[in-house]
């Protein structure tokens, strides 16, 4: 059973429930007006009658003036003696000598009664004549219901067809509105299939629909999760792409050495250089690989603990001082002492990786400035340098994996693999911190971190 036809079902039972309590209530509602209109009535006749009723001088009932007709053409009158005889009776009641209501005639208490008496349905009033404390005859008046009766069984009839009109309704309308209301969920059905048969990810499910409801909702959700999955199918394909590429450049270079050597049939030094240079490559990137997928499967722990800083830095620019030698000049600016909460080993690996990535690209006799500064509870690290820059439909992308700008950072042999920026992106991030980079073209590229600093 589908789930429309299920809500269906239910929201007609629903329906059929509402009006089954709501014709009830109604039904017993007006039978009791009904019953206490006629009650009031009979009340009244025998109130006329008990207020000129007369007794004899030993006590005994001995003459009893009934109501005009008019008022007693409605009811049915009859008096009755303490011994059980029939005194009196309405014109309107004719030669019937039987009690209205045996019961009433024979409890001695005052009190309604629902009444069958051939096939007539009546409602009878029993009400007890007394001379003090002795009880002198009973006066019984009683109604037809047969018009109340009619009433009831009419309001029934047109209560049960309403709501026979009305589930049917219901379900019609139930049925039209989830229909509508399901067309979306269908479409979603019919994308994922289309999206399982082609491997399409770039399908997106239509919903013109402007109302922002739970269907809609879904939609957009689910359209964003196709976006999402596409963007990391297209990055996974780029990226096994970019290893692919990586790996056979340096596996090229051994297999050409190794070859050479064995048809030289003697080890080339400039060969084994070659091989040495290649494999280190490999272990680079080998490295850089394994540490992204620690770092993305939250294997990859960092181990927090109050870093100076400036200390950090000052030690940085020590080892990159050296590494840059008589290339570029690495100056450092302004430094202030700030103390971080974080992984000591992991900033340096940040700071390391920015600033030889800024004597790789930085052309000789070039500058390089790093500064570390204190702004109200953030610490503001920068790296500078006066390269080429990056040009600006390649900063959007520079933290990507595998990602360079060949335009301005020419690939050599010594170059990375795109992965440095990405491991140091992922670093300042789980720092919480923040690595933003401006560059213009000619005028080279500025690298900025935040950390906040330790309270």
């Amino acid at each position: 059973m589908s789930l429309r036809l299920r809500l269906t079902l239910l929201y007609s039972t629903f329906m059929g429930g509402i009006l089954l309590i709501f014709g009830a209530a109604v039904y017993v509602l007006v039978n009791v007006i009904l019953l206490n209109q006629v009650d009031t009535m009979l009340e009244s006749v025998a109130r006329d009658i008990t207020q000129v009723t007369k007794v004899n001088s030993v006590g005994e009932l001995s003459l009893i003036s009934l109501p005009p007709l008019d008022m007693t053409s409605n009811a049915y009158v009859q008096v009755w003696g303490p011994d059980g005889s029939l005194v009196a009776t309405s014109p309107s009641i004719g030669a019937l000598s039987q009690p209205l209501d045996p019961i009433g005639l024979k409890s001695g208490l005052t009190f309604y009664e629902d009444s069958y008496l051939d096939d007539a349905h009546l409602r009878v009033l029993s009400v007890p004549l007394k001379l003090g404390d002795r009880v002198i005859g009973t006066l019984q008046v009683g109604a037809s219901l047969a018009v109340v009766d009619a009433t009831r069984n009419n309001l029934l009839s047109t209560m049960v067809v309403i709501s026979v009109l009305a589930v049917l309704l219901a379900m019609i309308g139930s049925w039209a509105v989830l229909g509508r209301a399901f067309f979306p969920l269908e479409a979603i059905t019919e994308t994922v299939d289309q999206i399982n048969r082609a491997d399409d990810l770039s399908r997106r499910i239509p919903y013109q629909d402007e109302t922002e409801d739970e269907v809609g909702s879904l939609v957009v959700s689910f359209n964003q999760t196709l976006e999402r999955l596409e963007s990391l199918f297209t990055s996974q394909q780029r990226f096994l792409a970019d290893v692919s590429h990586e790996l056979r450049t340096p596996l090229t270079v051994i297999k050409g050495n190794v070859d050479l050597m064995r048809r030289m049939k003697a080890a080339d030094e400039e060969s084994l250089s070659s091989i040495d240079q290649e494999a280190g490559r490999l272990t680079r990137l080998v490295g850089g690989l394994l540490m992204l997928a620690q770092a993305e499967s939250g294997k990859l722990t960092l181990n927090f603990a109050p870093v100076e800083l400036d200390l950090l830095l000052t030690e940085v620019f020590t080892e990159m001082r050296v590494l840059a030698g008589s290339k570029v000049h690495v100056h450092l600016n302004d430094i202030d002492q700030v103390m971080v909460n974080g992984d000591r080993d992991r900033l340096k690996q940040v700071l390391l990786n920015l600033v030889a990535n800024a004597i790789l690209y930085t052309p000789p006799g070039g500058d390089i400035f790093l500064s570390i500064s204190k702004l109200g509870d953030q610490a503001r690290i920068i790296v500078r340098d006066t390269g080429p820059g990056i040009p600006a439909e390649d900063l959007p992308h520079i933290f990507d994996r595998f990602y360079r700008a060949e335009k301005s950072r020419t690939r050599s042999k010594t170059s990375g693999f795109g992965l440095g920026l990405s491991i140091a992106h992922w670093i300042v991030e789980h720092h919480d911190g923040q690595i933003k980079v401006e560059s213009k073209e000619g005028k080279g590229t500025t690298f900025v971190i935040w950390l906040k600093i330790l309270g």
